[in-house]
């Protein structure tokens, strides 16, 4: 009998690391980080979070008699790099080089996952892959174009999860992905809501990006206008930075990323925690009802997903507003560190074929541009 294959998942999120060990396709044994907000500012890159992740890694493996030595390949989820299609990717010099920078404009912990894995796969003489990194581009050109020209919206969403739990939903439903057009919203310290039509996410909120809901750690829409008198008031744009991925949102409310405790405050009848939790809420909703328009109201389902759908009353939020829609199904957490796992086991079995990074975001402008 063939030894297994040992995988070491790595996904750093907006408020969490969270790391898994497989063997082939089991998870043997995973475990989530909690990092609130106060504790990541003190960092002042995310490139700089790198040495505190990676302990993460090695404590997990030393808590279950392992080292990095054992492992047979490093998977890390991705981004920030320049836009790519979907699928698995190798994980090389180059693409490490764009994500550090973030070539694609936007800047997200997501990022680490490949650093990690890059940095332990040449440690230890080992293949590294990433799958669905979150600058995946399918975008509509519809969707990309703004009132400025030469200015365009990018693709930066929760490709991994959206995409795993859209399969998942296809695959319940007896159909395939690509015959379905579904709304997939990822709900959890970044929201992001996408369209999906024939297996391609043609339009989504670009939830790093200051558009979209609001969050646990993100700023969310915000007239322009709103902004710069912001900053004619003396804040600065490095502030505005942080808080389109890490101060934004309940952070700036409440001092703290954490969910659970602003729930408490709500459960406790807070008023201040109970007008901005509804307002998360109606805001996920808007971005639905646009989505909803995108797809010309033909929508097979609208499906939730992510840590924060444990909460019921977002749930009962979305049905308030957007149950008229489409029949909505809710899958709680995510199913990341398994489409991973399995992406990257297809690969090694022969069953697919790994991209490679080109260096070249999908979409470099329109002709007249030129």
């Amino acid at each position: 009998m063939n030894a297994p294959i040992k995988m070491l998942v790595i996904n750093p999120g907006s408020t969490s690391t969270k790391v898994s060990y497989f063997e082939d396709g089991k998870n043997v044994y995973t475990e989530s980080i909690f990092h609130d907000a106060p504790e990541l500012l003190k960092y002042p890159t995310t490139n700089d979070q790198m040495p505190m992740r990676k302990q993460v890694l090695l404590t997990f493996l030393q808590s279950h008699g392992m080292t990095p030595a054992d492992m047979d390949v490093f998977i890390g989820r991705g981004g920030c790099a320049y836009s790519q299609a979907a699928g698995v990717m190798e994980i090389d010099e180059r693409l490490v080089q764009d994500t550090a920078a973030d070539k694609g404009g936007s800047d997200h912990p997501a990022k680490l996952g490949v650093m990690l894995a890059y940095e332990l796969g040449c440690e230890y003489r080992k293949p590294m892959y990433t799958v669905n990194p979150t600058n995946v581009d399918e975008l509509w050109d519809s969707a990309r174009l703004t009132g400025i020209a030469g200015l365009y919206r990018r693709a930066q969403t929760h490709v991994l999860n959206q995409k795993g739990i859209a399969a998942i939903h296809a695959k319940k439903l007896g159909k395939r992905y690509e015959d379905l057009n579904l709304i997939v919203c990822h709900v959890d310290g970044g929201i992001t809501v996408t369209a999906h039509k024939a297996g391609r996410m043609v339009d989504s909120t670009e939830g790093a990006g200051g558009d979209g809901p609001f969050t646990p750690t993100r700023l969310g829409s915000i007239p322009v206008m709103e902004v710069l008198q912001y900053l004619d008031e003396g804040h600065t744009t490095a502030q505005m930075r942080s808080m389109l991925s890490r101060s934004g949102g309940f952070v700036s409310h409440f001092g703290t990323s954490d969910a659970a405790k602003v729930h408490a405050l709500v459960e406790a009848g807070d008023k201040k925690a109970v007008t901005v939790w509804n307002a998360m809420i109606y805001q996920l909703c808007k971005s639905i009802g646009g989505m909803a328009a995108v797809l010309e109201g033909k929508v097979d389902g609208i499906l939730l997903t992510g840590g924060l759908m444990r909460y019921d009353d977002i749930l009962e939020g979305v049905e308030q507003r957007c149950g008229w829609i489409a029949p909505i199904t809710v899958y709680p957490g995510e199913c990341e560190q398994e489409a991973m796992a399995d992406a990257v086991l297809e690969v090694l079995r022969d069953q697919r074929k790994a991209n490679r990074y080109t260096g070249v975001p999908v979409f470099q402008g329109f002709q007249w541009d030129k």
